[in-house]
């Protein structure tokens, strides 16, 4: 794959122009971030409109880090190219994990079932639901107790035995998508593959088209560098290499002969970096804020050099959402996350440089996110049902009316709204309200838009009661 130093321009929405000296702009005196590339290569990268501006909001949220974009106002929010974001034309082929256990008896009834019940299988199949996941299904690693029940009805525990398809679209990450997928199974008692998940990060493999060398920033260990090498990028580093090479870089951490065992030094003098990508919420603000600012500041991306003007050339940097709040197990408010993390580095940049920040943010509500939902809710479609198709009915269920509701209402979806998370208002979010309803869980959730496509009577449950007309198979059982 032929990589070239120079940059092209990203393809502009209408507002977007050029100024006098060929940079691309959106309003702003400062250029638009750009990607490089080669102009005649046909790789497996789509680029998506974004939503929102590529320039930082670190000034508007410096003393009010409420950074939530609203549906009501539609003002600008925070994120992004300003252009377009670059997402992978088609979901990666990716494993599953966990055994299916249905029974052949059950199988069978309900294929015949299905036979029989022609129009409520055609709802069943053109209706799918995207599930947020934490303050949804999970606390944490802890279950929420109605999500069990969910996932059995979804799969197959239902009048008809037929799986109604879904997806997990959160805006974690910092692991490899096949290692949160095994530990979601486990949790939820079911298994889920990784062609039904979305992590935030999932979408950026598509940058592994533009960049070589990236300092991948967030999560636990080194599971980060994991996930970013199994996207394809050829040369990733993340914090704790830098500090293995030069501890004094961050004089506030004591690195661990533990965390020395994991690391990669190597001498980053030498090295180059194309771009910085936070995937996770950071476990080391201090070093980790260091090492971005230096590299931000950096001639060419190289630690150790300081650019002449640092805000015309600054490095890419890219995040993986814009959350400011996340739930977790803890009993007060929600907990900061990235969100609060990016502002922070904003806000320093604009101290130490006057200028804002250049940045660009996946994730929930970027309608990136979405646009890559679609494709991997088709993909979904054909290994259960055999059909490449997207159900025209999506519901999108989550906790916090800043990311899946406004992202779902904006997409087009049905959005719901649960109180499991961080939304704990009153009847409904005012700024960005679901457009379905609000709900106690996300059961009731779920149960309500079945019943809605499906019809009120439609069970809930599967019965092996078989009605006269299934006697036949029955007797064929019998009889093997």
């Amino acid at each position: 794959m032929q990589k070239n130093v120079d940059h092209l321009r990203l393809r502009l929405s209408k507002e977007n122009g050029v100024n006098g000296n060929g940079a691309l702009t959106n309003g702003h005196k400062s250029p638009l971030i750009k990607t490089p590339s080669d102009p005649h290569f046909q790789g497996n990268t789509i680029e998506i409109p974004a939503s929102r501006t590529s320039i930082s909001d670190s000034k508007e949220f410096m003393h009010n880090l409420s950074g939530s974009p609203s549906m009501k106002n539609r003002r600008p929010s925070r994120n992004s190219f300003g252009a377009s974001l670059p997402i992978p034309r088609s979901p990666r082929v990716r494993t599953s994990f966990g055994k299916e256990t249905a029974g052949t008896r059950r199988d069978l009834l309900a294929s015949q079932i299905q036979d029989l019940s022609k129009e409520k299988v055609a709802a069943a199949k053109n209706m799918a639901f995207v599930f947020d996941i934490d303050g949804v299904l999970l606390h944490g690693d802890n279950l929420i107790p109605e999500s069990g029940r969910v996932m059995e009805l979804l799969n197959g525990d239902n009048e008809l035995g037929i799986k109604i398809p879904y997806i997990l679209l959160t805006n974690g990450g910092g692991k490899p998508e096949c290692a949160r997928t095994e530990q979601l199974s486990s949790i939820l008692g079911t298994p889920i593959s990784t062609n039904q998940f979305i992590q935030s990060h999932t979408p950026m493999q598509a940058l592994a088209e533009y960049y070589e060398t990236v300092l991948v920033v967030g999560g636990e260990g080194y599971t980060a560098r994991q996930a970013a090498e199994n996207y394809g990028f050829r040369n990733v580093a993340v914090p704790k290499d830098i500090l293995a090479w030069d501890p004094s870089i961050s004089p506030w951490r004591h690195f661990t002969e533990e965390e020395r065992k994991g690391a990669r030094p190597q001498d980053f003098d030498r090295v180059n970096f194309d771009a910085i990508l936070v995937f996770a919420d950071s476990r080391d603000y201090a070093t980790d804020m260091q090492i971005i600012l230096d590299l931000l500041q950096s001639e060419n991306g190289r630690l150790g050099t300081k650019s002449k003007d640092p805000v015309a050339t600054q490095l890419p940097i890219y995040f993986s959402h814009g959350d400011m709040v996340m739930p977790t197990e803890h009993k007060g408010l929600p907990r900061l996350t990235q969100g609060a993390f990016r502002i922070a580095i904003e806000a320093q940049w604009k101290a130490l440089t006057g200028g804002n920040l250049e940045r660009t943010v996946y994730g929930k509500p970027e309608r990136a996110t979405y646009k890559f939902a679609d494709e991997v809710i088709r993909e979904w479609m054909k290994e259960i049902h055999n059909e490449r198709t997207i159900p025209e009915n999506i519901y999108m269920i989550g906790d916090n009316p800043q990311s899946d509701i406004i992202g779902g209402n904006m997409y087009g979806w049905n959005t719901c709204l649960v109180r499991t998370g961080v939304f704990q208002g009153g009847d409904n979010d005012e700024e960005n309200p679901a457009n379905f309803g609000v709900f106690p869980t996300v059961l009731d959730a779920v149960q309500a838009a079945v019943h809605k496509e499906l019809g009120k009577e439609f069970k809930l449950r599967w019965s092996d009661k078989i009605i006269p007309a299934m006697h036949h198979v029955q007797t064929l059982l019998a009889v093997e």
